[in-house]
């Protein structure tokens, strides 16, 4: 899993047409259908918190999650600038440990393929079960193995904002599942010249009937899989799925 460094203080600006209000509307959405407007939400992976900051703005108790130290030195000072309430936790969510129970749980914007074991994909499903109540309801995305064989692939992309320059180059491993992401960014300086950071991590696909049974294991009913900001079904050119499912009864290992 990435752990991001020098990544974390350009990811803002990098992430800038996420769109995060729209998904944040689209989310919102998705819990209400499941009868959850308010009480405990984690955020997992949640970065910098720009999620995390729109679910406490609309009233749910936030706990946001990461493995990156730098991403939360960030989210914490999002959180006194903004002035928003919420928990930030340093932990690996295959490592997750809460002091209580939890009502919803999101994992966005395909952070969960920065998991490349499958056990250890698994053990992360077992942990949200194991802390989250009756009746909750756990939303998250996936890249889908289309969009790692068919539009990431081999393939190079250019990212370029006021302040940073960004190349994005891919490569498909031999399991036809896996790619290997090398990023240079390119900040100007003062004098005009480049300062250069680089980061290297990977991203797994999964097939979807995978993540299908190991949800089910602990008890997560699947309420839908669907097509990227949508409640259409999942196609096979769908580049991203989202998952609804409701937690059923406790979790006890």
């Amino acid at each position: 899993m990435a752990g991001y460094g020098d990544f974390s203080y350009f990811y803002d600006l990098l992430m800038k047409d996420a769109d995060y209000q729209g998904r944040f509307n689209y989310i919102r959405g998705l819990l209400a259908d499941c009868s959850v407007s308010e009480g405990i939400l984690l955020d997992m992976a949640c970065g910098t918190g720009t999620l995390s900051q729109l679910f406490a703005e609309a009233g749910f108790d936030v706990i946001g999650v990461d493995a990156s130290q730098d991403m939360l030195s960030l989210a914490q000072e999002k959180r006194i600038e903004e002035g928003f309430d919420a928990l930030f936790l340093c932990q690996k969510m295959e490592e997750l440990d809460l002091f209580g129970t939890i009502d919803a749980a999101v994992c966005t914007l395909d952070s969960l393929n920065h998991v490349t074991e499958k056990e250890t994909l698994r053990e992360i499903f077992r942990r949200t079960a194991l802390f989250m109540n009756d009746k909750g309801v756990f939303v998250f995305d996936v890249n889908t193995l289309h969009k790692h064989r068919k539009v990431l692939s081999d393939n190079t992309f250019v990212f370029e904002t006021d302040k940073v320059f960004c190349t994005w180059q891919n490569t498909l491993l031999e399991d036809n599942e896996t790619t290997l992401i090398d990023l240079d960014i390119f900040e100007e300086d003062e004098d005009g010249s480049y300062i250069r950071y680089s980061e290297e991590f990977c991203e797994r696909g999964y097939e979807l009937e995978d993540i299908r049974k190991m949800l089910e294991e602990f008890r997560f009913e699947i309420v839908g899989i669907y097509d990227d900001m949508t409640k259409e079904p999942v196609k096979a050119d769908s580049e991203r799925a989202v998952f609804v499912c409701i937690k059923h009864g406790t979790q006890l290992i």
